[in-house]
């Protein structure tokens, strides 16, 4: 299959994110007669909406919309639940396989356009080209057509043969593609090699310094992680000097891969525990049995680090094997299993259970955690701006580009510091400073980066969570101004009715207490009130007003009834 561009590629691998750590299971929950009741009221609705309504109704969407009611109610945004219809993508976008003629692509001034083919598919065989666009599929016109249409047509069996037609200048040329099975390559380098475009994952050629980018937990990363060691082994004549392992923007996959991965340089001891509300701990626990334990890691993470990224890094981090450089990840510690409706109506991913770093911290972000995620290393706090992001991402896409032409000038990859500035990656940079200073050395120490202490990794969330803050209330005043607008144009009497304003807001209600009584008048509980938003959280509740409590100076406040 080819992929919706660059963008849109994350964006599909993102159902896996963001982030999320996948386990494949079938449905092992026994239903009872109790839990059939629980449906009673939703078949009862569903007839007389199917009998009654005044349009023909949908049922098939109602369906969905009560499954996806139920779920919304969780307010787990990892919980989901995918259709069949939708199925074959999502496993795809699981395991990063699919058939078809391995190419990203995009929509470009309405034809579809190859971004890049994909290292070693069959479009790279066959000399398609960056930049080429596809006019016809088959002697069809891709004008005007979706890209999903455009990537229907270019999937299919293995083995099958599909015919593009390109305009690439003023050529317009016939391609013969042979479709097969394509994996997306997880396991990436730094720079591509002149003539087949393999990845280099030699950064610094002098200490021999290794360099892998891991964009995906999927399967078999863990081999190919250690094929990428070995080649690089192989290219120099000798063992590495030390490894970065590039984890920034990576939003997860599968646990198995993290752990596996983890277990290479970890001999002995917790890697990750797991525990759920009706699941035992699990404990993955790492071997000695083919570990590398001589060569020093340095890991780089940031805020799109998530789930199986958090596993690996923080593993790393607790257990003292390498030094973490970056920004706080993610905070996605849940783990997700994807288990099979009984009915074949499509596949639900579950939020299970949650993952404990060995150290015990929680992964996972919630609305009233001080701490989540992993930090960096004490003194490895290296921020980046909006535009150093934006820049070190362009030059990151330059080099997943590939292309049969050999370019005109090309960066010497065995200068390290002409690498360094072609790539534009301050983080990166700072990786290798410190890489290299420990090989000189032999001791980790902060060199290149900015003198920070671990408070300023908080520092930086907050001031985030003020910016964000801020932004909320500039679009609230514009919200008032809109509202006050509105209002002045409706009669004043009507204007001032608001449903969901329950009192007078200059009330202090903060040490009064709120009744609730049946509908017999019985006082069920009675609540004290113990701060000054009750109304706010009132407004989305299952309440409405009767009537208005008048107050006098002596009388004790009272709201609720």
């Amino acid at each position: 299959m080819a992929q919706k561009s660059s963008l849109l590629l994350i964006g599909i691998l993102g159902i896996a994110v963001v982030g999320s750590t996948i386990a494949v299971a079938t449905n092992a929950i026994r239903v009872t007669a109790d839990d059939y009741a629980f449906f009673d009221p939703i078949v009862d609705v569903e007839t007389l909406i199917e009998g009654l309504y005044v349009e023909e109704p949908d049922t098939d969407k109602l369906q969905l919309g009560a499954i996806n009611g139920m779920i919304e109610e969780l307010n787990d945004p990892y919980t989901t639940f995918v259709p069949k219809r939708d199925t074959d993508d999502f496993e795809r976008s699981l395991t990063g396989e699919y058939v078809g003629i391995g190419a990203e692509v995009q929509i470009r001034d309405g034809w579809l356009t190859i971004s890049s083919p994909l290292d070693g598919s069959p479009s790279w065989k066959a000399g398609v080209m960056p930049d080429d666009r596809v006019i016809k599929i088959d002697g069809e016109s891709t004008e005007g057509q979706s890209i999903d249409d455009a990537i229907d047509r270019l999937i299919g069996e293995p083995k099958t043969k599909v015919v593009i037609t390109v305009e690439r200048g003023a050529e317009t040329l016939d391609i013969e593609i042979i479709r097969d099975h394509i994996k997306v390559q997880a396991v990436k380098g730094f720079m591509r090699l002149e003539g087949d475009g393999a990845w280099e994952h030699v950064i610094d050629s002098d200490r021999n310094i290794g360099y892998i980018r891991l964009t995906q937990f999927t399967p078999k990363a863990a081999l190919e992680i250690i094929h990428a060691i070995n080649n690089a082994e192989k290219e120099n004549g000798e063992e590495l000097g030390g490894l970065i392992l590039d984890l920034r923007f990576n939003p997860g996959g599968l646990l198995d891969e993290a752990v596996k991965i983890a277990d290479m340089f970890i001999d002995e001891g917790t890697i990750v525990s797991t525990k759920g509300r009706v699941f035992e701990e699990r404990i993955e626990r790492a071997h000695k049995k083919n570990t590398i334990i001589d060569m020093p890691l340095v890991v780089l993470i940031n805020g799109q680090s998530a789930s199986a990224s958090e596993v690996l890094s923080g593993a790393l981090s607790d257990h003292d094997r390498a030094v973490v450089i970056g920004t706080r990840s993610f905070g996605k510690g849940s783990v997700q299993t994807v288990r099979e409706l009984e009915s074949g109506a499509g596949i639900l991913k579950i939020t299970e259970q949650y993952y404990y770093l060995p150290s015990g911290r929680l992964l996972h972000r919630r609305d009233d955690s001080t701490v989540w995620g992993v930090d960096p290393t004490p003194g490895y706090y290296v921020p980046v701006s909006n535009e150093e992001i934006g820049e070190m991402l362009a030059a990151r896409r330059e080099q997943e580009i590939l292309t049969h032409v050999d370019a005109a000038d090309t960066v010497d990859i065995h200068d390290t510091d002409a690498v360094l500035d072609a790539l534009k990656d301050p983080q990166l940079t700072a990786a290798v400073r410190v890489m290299q200073n420990r090989i000189d050395t032999g001791i980790f120490e902060p060199v290149g980066i900015e003198a920070n202490a671990p408070d300023d990794v908080a520092l930086a969330e907050l001031n985030a969570l003020r910016n964000q803050e801020e932004r909320m209330l500039r679009e609230l005043t514009r919200l008032y101004k809109r509202v006050e607008a509105v209002e002045s144009g409706i009669d004043e009497a009507k204007a001032e009715e608001n449903p969901r304003d329950f009192w007078d807001d200059e009330l202090e209600l903060k040490g009064g207490e709120l009744i609730v009584r049946d509908k017999d008048g019985n006082i069920v509980t009675t609540l004290r009130i113990t701060g000054e938003n009750l109304e706010r959280w009132l407004i989305d509740a299952d309440v409405e007003k009767v009537e208005k409590v008048e107050q006098t100076e002596d009388s004790e406040t009272e709201s609720g009834s």
